[in-house]
């Protein structure tokens, strides 16, 4: 009978079950030098870079970053489509599973070599899958269902439809590219000595000169009246997010910064929210220190940043000035590189712009992979291959002559309606945009027009619809809009 005993879980733990990391008052109680970064009490993040002791003896030279350690994150298989595709020969086609959802597939022949082989692309509303197989590898030529399973076994219907809608491609590639993303905002947080709470941090109002040369460091101060570039969700129109900001442009990647101290300081407003406002709903954000006091991630209280550098500054405003850095971001966001040197120190100059940018870019595209971004990049990229499917659907079906009297072809018929997959997809950007629009994910992209068996169609360019696209991210990346925003687990 014991052995038959169904044994019960042990209770889930409660915060008196753990013992708690020592508070930023203890430490501060102790003997200096202080860590650049202090665990919340409860964790609930992971840190990275925590020795910043200079070798000995004082000379040696601080590692240096090589070019070939600093990569940035990108998306490969969001490119895949215009890459191998586009402008190519190939067919496109789509189907319904039970399981699987709506499901496009793309297949391309294609000789390798002097071997035959078949390029074969498959989108769900989970990924994307992609595979080139050797023709020689199979008993025979496989039919489109057979293909399909040779990327996806989960796939279990019996037939896919071919796309016959000449500008088919011009919608395949707009939904592949929603989660490429060159927009990118950063917040910048000053953090003096002491400082340990939230209030006191957004409420700075003078920037010291180690400051001042630390924005310079990141980009150029720009006036936000009539700015044309990337803005990151500040007002470039009626100055209500401030006059100035500092912007950069970063391997062809546009960067505003949200700097606490540039961000309207409101008399009587002990939270600061015209800046928080920005910076809360910033996925990473950099602290500067000044001098050695601890950044504890939770003294931040919001449910969009995810991560945080910080920079403590040496020597400042001399010709031998470094920075200390560590890293810190939530549990479930995954490791990001370039990896930090150790000791986790830098001379100011080119190497450390380099791989300072490109810690905070990865940065964000690893915050996209933590569990509540992961879960809205789902249900956006459900919601917009639905739109596909049925787009792709109802197109070439009309052009069959199958089609009802609304089923008309995008951008075609009488009334030059203002349906089709690019409205949806903008009302899609739209909707997010609500409660997301301050991440820095939108990014207007031109596409071009592919000739392909699902579309031959040689299409002017100049006569296309602007539509965004999205990364981010990114996108991986991932990722980056969503139909259905639940902008009450958004707020700051």
């Amino acid at each position: 009978m014991d052995e038959q005993r169904c044994h019960l879980p042990p209770p889930l733990k409660t915060e008196e079950d753990y013992i708690p990391y020592p508070s930023v008052h203890e430490v501060l109680g102790r003997r200096s030098p202080f860590p650049l970064i202090l665990l919340p009490q409860f964790g609930g993040y992971w840190i990275e870079g925590t020795n910043h002791e200079p070798k000995d003896p004082p000379e040696a030279e601080l590692p240096s970053c090589l070019a070939s350690h600093i990569k940035l994150e990108t998306n490969s298989m969001a490119k895949i489509y215009r890459k191998n595709f586009m402008g190519k020969e190939h067919f496109n086609y789509y189907t319904m599973d039970a399981a699987l959802g709506h499901l496009v597939f793309s297949m391309k022949y294609e000789v390798i070599g002097d071997q035959e082989h078949l390029r074969l692309m498959l989108r769900t509303k989970q990924k994307t899958y992609h595979d080139v197989i050797p023709i020689s590898c199979l008993t025979e030529f496989p039919n489109v269902v057979q293909m399909a399973k040779l990327v996806c076994e989960e796939v279990n219907v019996d037939r896919f439809y071919p796309v016959l809608y000449p500008k088919a491609s011009r919608l395949i590639v707009t939904f592949d590219e929603h989660v490429i993303s060159n927009n990118f905002k950063f917040g910048v947080i000053y953090q003096k000595f002491g400082q340990t709470s939230e209030e006191e941090v957004f409420g700075n109002m003078e920037e010291s000169p180690a400051f001042v040369e630390f924005l310079e460091f990141l980009g150029k101060k720009i006036e936000l009246h009539d700015f044309k570039g990337f803005r990151g969700g500040l007002d470039v129109t009626h100055g209500q997010t401030g006059t100035e900001s500092v912007y950069t442009n970063f391997h062809s990647k546009e960067i505003m910064f949200h700097v606490s101290t540039k961000l309207p300081y409101t008399e009587g407003d002990s939270q600061q929210l015209q800046r928080k406002r920005h910076i809360g709903n910033d996925i990473v954000a950099i602290v500067f220190q000044e001098e050695n006091t601890p950044f504890v991630p939770d003294m931040i209280q919001s449910n969009f940043l995810h991560a945080y550098v910080v920079v403590q500054v040496e020597n400042a405003c001399t010709d031998n000035v470094t920075y200390k850095v560590s890293v810190t971001a939530r549990d479930d966001v995954p490791f990001f590189g370039p990896t930090l040197p150790d000791p986790a120190i830098f001379k100011k100059g080119p190497e450390f712009h380099e791989f300072l940018f490109t810690k905070l870019i990865n940065a964000e595209y690893a915050c996209y992979k933590a569990e509540k971004f992961a879960k809205l990049e789902e249900r956006t990229r459900s919601a917009l291959l639905e739109t596909l499917y049925e787009e792709l659907h109802i197109n070439s079906q009309s052009m069959m002559g199958l089609g009802g009297d609304d089923d008309k072809l995008e951008n075609g018929g009488g009334g030059g309606g203002s349906g089709g997959f690019f409205e949806s997809f903008k009302r899609v950007i739209r909707s997010r945009s609500q409660s997301m629009d301050a991440m820095g994910l939108s990014n207007k992209k031109s596409h071009t027009v592919s000739t392909s068996h699902s579309g031959s169609f040689t299409h002017n360019p100049a006569e296309s619809p602007k539509t965004p696209g999205i990364v981010s991210s990114s996108f991986l990346v991932p990722f980056r809009i969503h139909g259905t925003v639940d902008k009450h687990i958004y707020g700051v």
